[in-house]
């Protein structure tokens, strides 16, 4: 169990790949400005939910472990989920559809905090990354 941001879309299901695509590049925008040396996995059937149609795992590499943490993951659940909320809506023709949901761990909270510890602390303390900086009213803890 850890602390982490979700991210949640509801979509049109001819617009739910295209939106996994763009959860995907914003979870990729956020750990490219930290810094961090990370990898994205595709997900095969046997990895993933059952639920799940497609599902992107992100990893950041943790040189003290020596191994890759876990810090995002984001799928589409295509009408999985949508079916059993009943969250329908009606076409521009009139038919009633089922929508499609998407979900993500945005950032996996203390492993995002362990790897910039281990990747920017030295003897005087702990670099901030840019990003950060304007919340700690400087580059350096």
């Amino acid at each position: 169990q850890f602390d982490k941001v979700e991210i949640v879309q509801i979509v049109h299901p001819d617009r739910s790949y295209e939106v996994l695509e763009e959860m995907v590049a914003h979870v990729e925008k956020l750990i490219q400005s930290l810094g961090l040396h990370y990898r994205i996995l595709r997900l095969c059937g046997g990895d993933m939910g059952f639920a799940s149609a497609l599902t992107y795992d992100f990893e950041v590499y943790s040189a003290a472990q020596e191994r890759w943490l876990e810090v995002s993951s984001v799928s589409n659940f295509e009408s999985y989920q949508t079916n059993r909320m009943k969250l329908r809506f009606k076409d521009a023709g009139g038919k009633t559809q089922l929508a499609h949901s998407l979900n993500g761990s945005s950032l996996a909270l203390p492993r995002i905090l362990a790897c910039l510890l281990e990747n920017y602390q030295d003897e005087n303390g702990i670099k901030l990354p840019q990003p950060l900086q304007g919340y700690f009213g400087g580059e350096m803890i």
